[in-house]
């Protein structure tokens, strides 16, 4: 009865060993679960990037048309980027307010164009 038994667990323990082989190797191995998931996790990074891009890409292609057809837009955008002024037109510029532009080496007002609290250089007054 004994040699029954010590059969049967000898028996159990050597198809237990292969099962937890195969499934290291399935799990484990180059092309195993544990790499398919990080692939997976790769592709749905990749398709992300893929729809933020193409949001992006729309985006720009409406500002495209805009800047095209929108004289209105144009002139916003050059005087929000470029700091261009009108004709007579007044800019004040208060203590502690700063402009994206103002850092270290950025130009003075007077060669963008602006005096504080100061007509503009294009109509010839200091």
């Amino acid at each position: 009865m004994t040699s029954g038994k010590a059969k049967f667990w000898k028996t159990s323990l050597i198809i237990f060993l292969f099962l937890a082989l195969v499934a290291a190797w399935l799990g484990y191995s180059d092309r195993g679960l544990v790499q398919l998931y990080r692939t997976d996790k790769e592709r749905q990074a990749y398709v992300q990037r893929i729809h933020d891009l193409a949001e992006e890409n729309q985006t720009l292609l409406q500002e495209i048309h805009r800047l095209r057809s929108d004289i209105k837009y144009v002139e916003s955008v050059a005087r929000r980027e470029l700091h261009l002024i009108r004709p007579n037109e007044v800019i004040y510029r208060f203590k502690g307010e700063e402009s994206l532009d103002d850092g270290p080496g950025a130009a003075p007002p007077e060669e963008k164009g602006l005096w504080e609290g100061k007509k503009s250089k294009r109509e010839g007054r200091p």
